[in-house]
């Protein structure tokens, strides 16, 4: 299974971009993506961008990463990471949903 890492770009070079994440800095292949700038959020796989991300989407995937870790040591406690769904019912995209009848 592959996880997409959320990672920042530092700097450009071509095709290339090195860009920090959870506590690493890699070199990220961008072609798939096209032109990035310093600052962007991307999603990384396996040394490849695969989009571009905004602030919030970077924020939540790093909190569903950071629970994730948590879980594997063993912790219970979710909410902190996902405080965008804790009271309140799942929402089903709409192309997802059944029509009322």
């Amino acid at each position: 299974m592959c996880i997409g890492i959320p990672m920042r770009v530092v700097s450009t070079r071509g095709f290339l971009a090195t860009c920090e994440g959870r506590g690493r800095r890699e070199e990220i292949n961008v072609l798939l993506i096209g032109e990035v700038q310093p600052g962007q959020w991307l999603l990384t796989s396996l040394g490849t961008a695969r989009d571009v991300l905004d602030e919030e989407q970077a924020a939540r995937l790093n909190d569903a990463l950071d629970a994730l870790e948590a879980m594997q040591r063993g912790e219970t406690d979710f909410d902190a990471h996902f405080a965008d769904l804790v009271g309140r019912e799942p929402v089903l995209p709409a192309g997802l949903a059944c029509a009322k009848e």
